[in-house]
Parts: structure tokens; sequence; C-alpha cells
């Protein structure tokens, strides 16, 4: 009866370990279920919740705010600035960080279990979603089930617009210095899907800094932007003579939205719907003869 009670319990241990792979094609060897958890990168802390884990996050970012239950989780500093002591003294036995952070391959030395992954357009938010599943030994077909239910969700924010949305072009800014999204990034992926044209190119990367005199010329249709560039955008030489600012077609995002814009996660359907909102309005509020 022993060899057979320790026979079953080797089997259940050999079932219960998953190897995934990180973004480094590093292999990493979970030998059960992970309960303790801590998440550097908002996008991975919101997989976890959106798979129903949030109860094993026991560490976070200092930017991860969604949803409203991590924000009782306590914080170990940022991606840049991860600090050691806190999360070893955590004890997890899973760390999820992206492939930027800073200190993880010291965590590593210190016996951690380090997951690096970093979504940066829509292929790789689906790659995520399944190897954090897999990770925390979530059913391929529960995880498949969920995200299924995000693209659908996406789905139905691509077939909002309106006609005369698809044909409008954009301007989607990132940041004030400025930086634009551009074709090949997240947000730009999300308006290719919605038959949107995209003034930057996927050719000048994700998001490459733009000179404000060129978004003049190109004569952007709609501008998306978040809430931190409303005020310099207006001190812009030539901004002023916009089409998209004169005709109020300026959607400004607040900081909780923008989150949700920019996060390539398991809240790109809410995204995309702000998306097509922004631009059925813009669409309504004059008639465009679309050039593109």
């Amino acid at each position: 009866m022993a060899l057979i009670g320790a026979l079953w319990v080797s089997a259940q241990l050999a079932q219960a370990a998953v190897t995934v792979f990180d973004d480094r094609q590093q292999k990493v060897e979970i030998a059960q279920p992970p309960q303790r958890i801590v998440s550097l990168l908002p996008s991975l802390t919101e997989t976890v919740c959106a798979l129903k884990q949030c109860h094993r996050l026991v560490g976070l970012d200092r930017y991860s705010n969604w949803p409203e239950s991590v924000k009782a989780v306590p914080r170990v500093g940022g991606g840049l600035d991860p600090n050691i002591e806190s999360i070893v003294a955590l004890k997890p036995d899973l760390v999820l960080a992206a492939g930027s952070t800073r200190g993880a391959d010291r965590l590593q030395a210190l016996g951690l279990n380090v997951l690096r992954l970093e979504p940066r357009n829509h292929a790789d938010a689906q790659r995520v979603w399944r190897t954090v599943a897999q990770a925390l030994h979530v059913s391929a077909a529960d995880s498949d089930r969920a995200w299924q239910g995000i693209q659908a969700g996406v789905q139905a924010a691509v077939q909002s617009l309106s006609p005369a949305a698809r044909q409008q072009r954009v301007y989607f800014e990132v940041s004030p210095a400025p930086y634009g999204a551009s074709e090949s990034s997240f947000m730009g992926e999300t308006l290719t899907r919605m038959g949107v044209a995209n003034i930057l190119p996927a050719a000048l990367g994700p998001f490459p800094q733009v000179n404000p005199e060129w978004v003049v010329q190109a004569q952007p249709h709609v501008i998306m932007a978040g809430d931190s560039s409303r005020a310099s955008m207006l001190q812009r030489p030539g901004w002023s003579r916009l089409r998209a600012m004169q005709g109020q077609r300026l959607c400004v995002f607040k900081q909780d939205e923008s989150d949700m814009l920019m996060r390539a996660g398991p809240r790109m359907a809410e995204g995309a719907q702000l998306m097509a909102d922004c631009l059925n309005r813009a669409a309504a509020q004059a008639d465009i003869g679309v050039q593109r």
C-alpha cells in the first residue's frame, strides 16, 4: 500500500508540473500551481485577474491598478526599479516580469522562478494569455473560452463603426514629447482591424517621435491622445490650423482610459470600443471627403 501511495503522489506531482517558455525562449519549469505571485507589469497583472486568479497575487508594481481589488496588494516598485528585498520577502513561487524588467536576473539568481513576458501587439497578447494560463494551471478550455470572449468584444467594437467612421485618417499620440502610435503598435493594429487609416506608417517603428509640423502636413481627420497631451497640443506651431482641432474631432482619454487603450492585455475589447466611439463621434461631426 505504501508503494501504491508513493506512486500516486509521484503521478500527481508529475501531472501538476508544467514547462513554459518566456520571451527569450528560456524554459521555465513550474513544479506545481503557483500560489504566491508577484507581477511587475500591469498587463500581466490584468491577465492573471482576467483568468480569475487575482487571489494568488501577493505583490505588484506601482502601476498595476485594475481591477479594483488589486489596489490592496502590496507594492514592490516598478519594472525599472523593482525592490528586490521586498519581492524576496514575499516568498513568491512565481514572478511575472517584462523582458525589460531590471533585476530579473538578480531575482533568478536568488532562486525565484521568473517568467518574462511583454506583450507588444495583438499576437503577443494572445501568446502571453496562453502562457500565463498554462503557468497558473488554468485549463486550456477555460482560458480559450475567455480569450474568445475578449475577441468577440473586439469584433463587436469593429462592427460598431459607421461607414463614414471607417473613412477617417487618425493620429494617435501616446505622450506629449510627442510620440505617436504607428501602424505596428498595439493601438495601431486595432485601428487597422477597424479598417481605419493611421497617418504613421509601420516603417517608423511602433512608437516614433513625431515632428509636430509633419502632423500638420498630414492633416489627420481625427486625433486621439491622453489627457497629458491636451495643453501642449494647443501650443504647437500650426496645430490651430489642423482641421481635426478646428472641428473638435479630438478625443482626449482620461488616465484610466489610456491605461485600457495602451496595455496589450485582456481589456483590449474595451479599448477598441473607446476608439470606435471616438471615430463614430468624429464622423458624425463632419462629412469627410476622404482621400487616403
